[in-house]
């Protein structure tokens, strides 16, 4: 048996899936990228008014991301701490891992889960990060 949770705080699913979902006493979260919540707003980019990128900031993204993954592991019962795993999807490796991996260690000081970083094609949304993660919940 496993329970749904939608988050009120972390931005809205852009699918018809919840932010996670709890089976056992683990929390499996679906993708969260960096946008806020109620709007289209994606911290760290510029967009034309076409919606192109026109320029992005990685570690403003990064920070608003992982802001967005505590919001969703607090919402439902567990937290930042409890993270066992984190598969990161980046839209260019080359360009942003460096950075992307000085905030993760910023982040993760304390707590170090087992990770994989990915570079993708694109993401649903015009935004360079995204984590999908794995935390124990009690």
């Amino acid at each position: 048996m496993s329970e749904g949770y939608m988050s009120e705080r972390a931005p809205e699913p852009v699918g018809p899936y919840p932010h996670a979902r709890r089976v056992g006493n683990l929390l499996f979260l679906s993708g969260v990228g960096p946008r806020a919540r109620g709007t289209k707003v994606i911290p760290g980019v510029t967009q034309n008014e076409t919606g192109e990128v026109v320029e992005y900031d990685i570690d403003t993204e990064c920070r608003s991301c992982f802001q967005n993954v505590r919001s969703v592991l607090e919402d439902a019962g567990s937290s930042w701490e409890e993270i066992v795993d984190v598969q990161v999807f980046l839209t260019d490796m080359k360009r942003d891992f460096k950075t992307f991996n000085a905030c993760y260690a910023e982040h993760f000081a304390t707590n170090k889960p087992s990770r994989t970083t990915i570079e993708v094609g694109a993401l649903p949304t015009p935004i360079h990060v995204e984590l999908k993660v794995i935390a124990t919940i009690q």
